[in-house]
Order: C-alpha cells, then structure tokens, then sequence
C-alpha cells in the first residue's frame, strides 16, 4: 500500500482556538438581554483544517524529514520497497493501485495531461515493482505535472477519498478524539485498508482483542495504546517498515502527555530528528 513521501508546510501561522462553553441555563435569563454571544465552538477533530495541517506535517516528518509537505506533490522515486514507484504527498505508489487511481482521476479533469499517455503502462506494473513502460521519462513528466494546479487538487482529491475521510470517519465512530483518527491516518497511509494482515482494519481487529473503544464503552487512552502497539506488531512485519519511531517517539508521545485533541506545542522525534510545531 502507499507508503513513501508525504506531507507538511510551513509550521501553522495561528495557534488552535480554544473551546467556547455554553452559557448555564441559570443565565438565560440575563442572557436574553445582553448582546448575542459568539457560538459554541463544536470539538474539532482531525477535519478541522488548523489539525488537517498539523497531520499533514507530522506524516512528512517521517516519510521526507521535513514539515514541508507541500513540497512533496513533485516527489517521485523507488525506495526499494518492491512497490514501484512511489511519489506525491501521500507516497502514491505504481505497484499498489493508487497511483494508477490519481492518473485515471488526473485524466478525466484534464484530459491530455503529461501523464495520461503512461496509463496503459500503469495498469500492466498494478501489483508488481516492474518500471515496464514507465522508464525512462515518468519520473520528469511527474515533476513536470506537479507544476499544474490541478495535478496537485488531484492529489489532495486522491488523499482525502482514499486515505484521509475513512480514518477520520472511522475515528469518530469508534468515538476517539483527534490524536486518535490521526493514528488511524498514519496507519492507513502506510499499511493501506486492504485484507491483509497488516492492513488497517487488521490492526484494527488485532487492538480489538486487547481492549474497546470509547464508543463501546472502553477508555480511549487504553483504546489507542492497544491500537499502537497492534500497529507496532505490523510494522515489524515488513523490513522496509520495521523502524518503529514514528510511533514510539512520536504518538506515543502525544498520548503519554495526554494531548487526546493534537494541540500545539507539539514535541516529537523520527528516526533520530527532532520536530516541533509551535
């Protein structure tokens, strides 16, 4: 599944907004009177576009060892990770399916792109690490696509479809704040959703033997370091995924401290590097 460069701009020029309560109902009274107060905020979760970024950041950290994730939508190598070609902000990769998927939806909003004559040669490699029809001129028409606006709202398009929403939804019906849908994120970035043993709904499934959910009754923190140490188990599954640190020194982090919404200052390590977002 997609696994490789990612994700993250330049650190957030606002801190996150704190909560607004309701005004007690003792006070409707005299709140009647006096001038219209400002909403109740509703809790963010991962959706909201301040949080939206900081997980775009922190998957860069690890996947390009910077919090410029914009600057990835021109990436494009093979890592070696019998995948093919991986490339874009969310490591689309040519073996996997989801590359092929970006190029077919690229397509169709702008026929004629760089990138459409590579089509046939992509559905051939789909499932295999082959360059068979890609070499030797892919890699420079993909940094040549990544200069069009719409090759980049394609990617962000093929990001939220595929990856992005069905965490963050399924994070809210399993009832977990931000910090927890954003591990689901992280997970199904690298691992995918597939039906295998390390997909997502398989980490899923595994934590599930150990421990609940919120939204069936469990306690949230013991909910998520279930989730992470059956995410650690698939990591070590797979050599090319076996440096663990984008969990234990990252969200594990996040959890230990008890930061369950993702709020800034965030402090964190991957493989060795140190980030902050202030």
């Amino acid at each position: 599944m997609a696994f490789g460069a990612l994700l993250g701009t330049a650190l957030l020029a606002a801190p996150i907004a704190a909560h607004a309560t309701a005004a007690p109902a003792t006070a409707a009274s005299a709140a009647a009177h006096a001038a219209p107060a400002a909403p109740a905020a509703a809790a963010t979760g991962l959706d909201d576009p301040a949080k939206k970024e900081i997980a775009m950041q922190i998957v860069s950290s690890a996947e390009n060892s910077s919090l410029d994730w914009k600057a990835q939508y021109k990436y494009i190598e093979d890592i070696g990770d019998e995948r093919g070609y991986t490339a874009g902000i969310i490591g689309f990769c040519s073996g996997t399916g989801d590359m092929l998927d970006l190029v077919e939806y690229y397509t169709q909003v702008k026929p004629g792109n760089v990138l459409a004559k590579y089509l046939p040669a992509l559905r051939r490699v789909n499932g295999s690490d082959s360059h068979a029809g890609l070499d030797p001129n892919f890699t420079k028409d993909w940094a040549k696509a990544a200069q069009d606006g719409e090759f980049k709202k394609a990617q962000d398009h093929e990001r939220d479809r595929v990856y992005f929403n069905p965490s963050v939804k399924q994070g809210k019906s399993d009832g977990v704040g931000t910090l927890g849908q954003f591990m689901y994120y992280d997970a199904i970035v690298m691992h995918g959703d597939g039906s295998d043993s390390t997909s997502f709904r398989n980490i899923r499934k595994r934590a599930l033997s150990k421990a609940k959910p919120p939204a069936q009754g469990g306690n949230e923190t013991t909910w998520l370091n279930a989730f992470l140490d059956a995410r650690v188990w698939a990591m070590k599954q797979e050599e090319a995924h076996s440096d663990t640190s984008r969990v234990d020194t990252a969200q594990r982090v996040f959890l230990k401290k008890g930061n369950l919404n993702l709020n800034a200052p965030l402090d964190w390590k991957v493989y060795g590097d140190s980030f902050h977002i202030g």
